[in-house]
């Protein structure tokens, strides 16, 4: 059939849209809202507040870590008395899952740009706009949390608009195109997700909407995110966007269908990664309807279904037709920034946890299992048989990683991360970030000082008048390495931080990360009240009272500059004299219990993170202390 003749039709009962929004501004919110008003759940059915958030990692920190695709079955006043199934893809709002954005993007037809009433764009919602813009995605601006006190609707609108502008005449190069008129006729919503609320009319700022309901949500998704579009007499085209797995049916590939019918038992043609076809089974079908998948017979153009039966089916398949395959073009990500070395654990204490995983075999079928779902980051062969570099898109994605396989039972050795650096006309060019600061404006010299401590130069700097400026900086990604828990430290918690990547720039030269150096433990045994005693003057500890220890072990931050041995094991001489002071160990202070991501972050360049089911240490990767001097002394003369 030559080109000129294709004819298109659409699914006017379907849409796909894609909620995109910076952390924290309520996207999941919206989505419990969205799926309770229109009675998605059964009536026995418990629900949890942000019921997307399933994994345990993501409802402790509290952020969406993978893309999650849900269904609404709307049927309200909007709908002209048919059902309308609205597909929700409910994407991560921070920049180091990057990739899983790339991928919910590729699944739908429009987003919801969700901006929170105060804090307005950030660099997140940069980032994913400007994809959707490169993709001719229909926006609907969505202006949340209008109940907050602190609401600046106006002024959000209007800087959301402006960014909408100023993304639109960046791309205009790049995306021919791109229709500006469009762009600018974005319908607004205002909203208060947490009491389900939504109009098309202004409330006062800190007032929630006047509706009762998210009704003009709904109204403005079908009026504004046009129904999937599909060739009639197209071959069957279905596109992996995500992975997952199930207990009973193994892998499942979630999938979007561009053309044709999937049918459950029908023989289809893999297109694989490498270019080769395959002719395999669709042995189950599952819809998704709310939050479970259910079992279906067909699915058609536009729908998001899971199929399961190809076990090594990877992100940006396709699945077409036997007689006549034709592929889909591979889902893009882009490139990582930081690299991490994991490894097996080599410390003295290493398998000393009943049960757990420590051969490199397991940790490298593990990494090899994390390639799978996780397109954002790659896996390198180092030097060393039993370690590997892996690469991904920022340090909070690489410790979500190892804290995922620490809870599985693995113990690892993990290094400091570092930048990937790239080779531009002969000069080493790093990768450079765009990081928004909002902070009370009596910090505001301690954070310029700590940013031009790690190379960030001002390209910005707002007040709005509440008491908060907002900054922006470009700084190399090897400076914000470390960087959030001494600005947390020197704005006594109340800064707010988000980067996003911003290309590659010239080598920016040495930073300083760390001013103290550390106190090694010099000696193997348990640690004793009585050195700590001793040594407290010294600096602080990260370990307590009965813990056991190995030489070359961190076991506190000296106050000085350099490294300190210190024996942190000596005991009380007994004498069979009674001593007035019997050893009062109230004075001791008590030591800093560091997590993972504050482990990575104060590791030097000689230090690594040791990391085990029950605990995380920190320890010199040269054990031995004449050895640790000697490599010292070879890389001065270097």
């Amino acid at each position: 059939m030559s080109e000129t003749t294709i004819n298109t039709a659409s699914r006017s009962d379907l849409r796909n849209v894609a909620i995109v929004a910076h952390v924290d501004h309520g996207k999941t919110t919206l989505v419990d809202a969205m799926l309770k008003q229109t009675n998605s759940f059964a009536e026995h059915n418990h629900l949890e507040d942000r019921v997307m958030d399933s994994g345990d990692l993501e409802r402790e920190k509290g952020i969406t870590i993978l893309a999650k695709n849900t269904t609404v079955a709307y049927n309200g006043p909007s709908s002209n008395g048919e059902t309308i199934t609205i597909n929700v893809i409910d994407t991560p709002g921070h920049a180091d899952f990057g990739g899983e954005v790339e991928r919910g993007l590729s699944m739908v037809d429009g987003v919801v740009l969700l901006v929170d009433s105060s804090e307005g764009p950030l660099p997140q919602t940069r980032f994913v706009l400007r994809k959707a813009l490169a993709a001719h995605l229909p926006v609907i601006l969505l202006v949340n949390k209008t109940d907050r006190p602190d609401a600046r609707i106006d002024e959000v609108v209007h800087e959301s608009m402006d960014l909408l502008l100023g993304l639109a005449s960046d791309l205009a190069d790049e995306v021919p195109d791109l229709d500006l008129d469009k762009v600018l006729e974005v319908p607004v919503v205002y909203a208060a997700a947490k009491v389900g609320r939504a109009s098309l009319d202004q409330p006062a700022n800190g007032s929630a909407p006047d509706n009762e309901d998210l009704e003009p949500l709904f109204k403005t998704i079908i009026e504004h995110i046009p129904a999937p579009t599909y060739n009639p007499d197209g071959v069957l085209q279905a596109h992996v966007t995500n992975l997952d797995a199930s207990p009973f049916l193994g892998r499942l590939a979630l999938l979007r269908i561009y053309n044709g019918t999937l049918r459950k038992g029908q023989q289809v043609a893999w297109a694989r990664a490498n270019g080769e076809l395959k002719t395999v089974k669709i042995t189950e079908l599952l819809a998704t309807k709310a939050l479970d998948r259910v079992p279906a017979e067909s699915a058609g153009p536009g729908e998001i279904v899971a199929v399961a039966g190809i076990e090594e089916i990877t992100i940006g398949e396709t699945l077409t037709d036997v007689d006549n395959p034709q592929p889909l073009p591979l889902i893009t990500v882009d490139d990582p920034a930081i690299s991490m070395t994991i490894g097996i654990n080599t410390s003295p204490l290493a398998g000393k946890v009943k049960g757990a995983k420590v051969t490199a075999r397991q940790v490298k079928d593990r990494l090899d299992k994390e390639l799978i779902g996780n397109v954002s980051i790659k896996v390198l062969p180092t030097e060393r048989p039993d370690a590997w570099e892996v690469q991904g898109r920022g340090e909070l994605a690489l410790a979500i990683l190892v804290e995922q396989m620490r809870r599985e039972g693995f113990e690892l050795t993990v290094g400091k991360p570092q930048v990937v650096t790239k080779t531009i006309d002969g000069k080493i060019h790093e990768p450079m970030e765009h990081m928004t600061i909002d902070v009370p404006e009596e910090y505001l010299g301690a954070v310029t000082q700590l940013m031009a401590a790690r190379k960030g130069r001002m390209t910005n700097m707002a007040n709005h008048g509440t008491g908060w400026c907002r900054m922006e900086f470009i700084v190399p990604a090897r400076g914000l390495i470390g960087f959030r828990t001494k600005f947390l430290t020197d704005t006594r918690g109340a800064g707010i931080a988000a980067s996003i990547s911003e290309g590659y720039e010239p080598w920016a030269g040495p930073i300083e990360y760390r001013t103290n150096g550390s106190m090694v433990a010099d000696r193997a045994g348990v640690v004793t009240p009585f050195a700590m005693i001793n040594l407290q003057e010294r600096g602080s500890f990260f370990v307590k009272p009965t813990s056991e220890v190995y030489e070359g072990m961190i076991v506190g931050e000296n106050s000085r500059a350099d490294d300190m041995d210190v024996n942190i094991t000596k005991e009380k001489k007994l004498t069979n004299m009674r001593a007035a002071s019997s050893d009062t160990f109230e004075n001791l202070t008590p030591p800093r219990d560091l997590t993972l991501e504050e482990s990575l972050e104060f590791a030097r360049e000689d230090e690594c993170v040791e990391v085990t089911p029950e605990s995380i240490r920190i320890r010199k990767v040269i054990l031995d202390s004449n050895e640790r001097a000697k490599a010292t002394r070879a890389r001065a003369k270097a």
